[in-house]
């Protein structure tokens, strides 16, 4: 029997054909239909939050817009850095998260996280943003701002002032006031909203800088908050009586919550543009402008390019912000 040959020939039609094989499984890979599975929704903070709040009824909803499950995951922990890292390390197009700005554009400067915030982790879309509300707990029996002013540079130990957590934006808030007004404020962290509401009907603290949503509205009607102020371009709604903030001259201190969708690097851009579609429909809803109106939160439908350039203009003010007020990070 003859020796067998392998005919050059032959071997480079299978290396072609191999090639073109392969190629077709990419090109049929990328032309699935999105979504393929349930998707994962990131919380980067505790259960029972705003953020948790709102993130849930938004899942509720894109379920019948995307025809895939919307599992809520929440990863509370480090001012929201914790859940951010977790999306920023996702490497497929079934993960998502929904939260404010603040992990994006401000803990940067005040810790070390693990992303870079402005590449590794892409705007999907806007949600809202939200005032935040100046709240006296019956520990204060002061009516009006101007007091709590008053009573801060009066009190010995000062006043007690409760946020969601370090590196928030109720602490940099807090870090204004003590500034603009040479008040004695003493930041209480908490980490998250459940212990938050907890502490602040039972008077723990004096004051609370938080965004409105149920259980902080609950405890204003059953009258164990009081609101003295409010922050925004505008006044709150539920309270039109009440000042801002900046009306009362303390503009540096005027912010809001921006909230909002995002996507791990490398995400399709079919994908993000999808989503958008998608939160933005149910963001022009009267259901859903509703739902959020109620609680004060603003509905703000944006392209996915627009909030990018609101999130890069936050990142850029606060590191202005942050080191003018001297605030050092942990």
């Amino acid at each position: 029997m003859s020796p067998r040959h392998d005919h050059p020939l032959t071997r480079r039609q299978l290396l072609l054909a191999g090639a073109s094989l392969a190629a077709l499984q990419a090109g049929t890979a990328m032309a699935a239909p999105w979504p393929s599975q349930p998707l994962r929704l990131i919380v980067p903070y505790p259960a029972g939050g705003v953020n948790d709040v709102v993130a849930r009824l938004f899942g509720e909803r894109l379920v019948q817009t995307l025809g895939q499950p919307v599992v809520v995951d929440n990863k509370p922990g480090a001012g929201a850095t914790l859940g951010m890292a977790e999306l920023a390390k996702a490497h497929d197009q079934h993960t998502l998260a929904f939260g404010a700005i603040s992990p994006l554009t401000l803990n940067p400067y005040l810790m070390k996280v693990a992303y870079d915030p402005l590449t590794d982790i892409l705007p999907v879309a806007s949600v809202m943003y939200a005032p935040v509300y100046v709240m006296a707990t019956c520990a204060l029996q002061a009516q009006r701002f101007e007091a709590v002013l008053r009573q801060a540079k009066t009190a010995p130990q000062g006043l007690s002032v409760a946020t969601s957590g370090y590196g928030t934006l109720g602490h940099i808030m807090v870090e204004q006031l003590i500034r603009a007004t040479g008040g004695r404020f003493v930041h209480v962290p908490y980490k998250g909203g459940s212990q938050l509401i907890t502490d602040a009907a039972g008077a723990q603290f004096d004051l609370l800088l938080a965004n409105p949503f149920g259980p902080i509205n609950a405890l204003i009607a059953q009258g164990k908050l009081r609101v003295l102020a409010t922050t925004g371009p505008q006044r709150a709604a539920s309270f039109p009586q009440l000042p801002t903030l900046g009306e009362l001259g303390w503009d540096k201190a005027n912010l809001t919550s921006l909230f909002g969708f995002y996507a791990p690097k490398g995400t399709d851009a079919a994908v993000v543009a999808r989503l958008n579609a998608a939160i933005n429909q149910l963001l022009h809803s009267p259901d859903m402008r509703q739902r959020l109106l109620q609680l004060d939160n603003v509905p703000l439908p944006l392209s996915a390019e627009a909030f990018g350039t609101l999130i890069r203009k936050d990142y850029a003010l606060n590191g202005v912000v942050i080191e003018q007020a001297g605030i050092q990070a942990q």
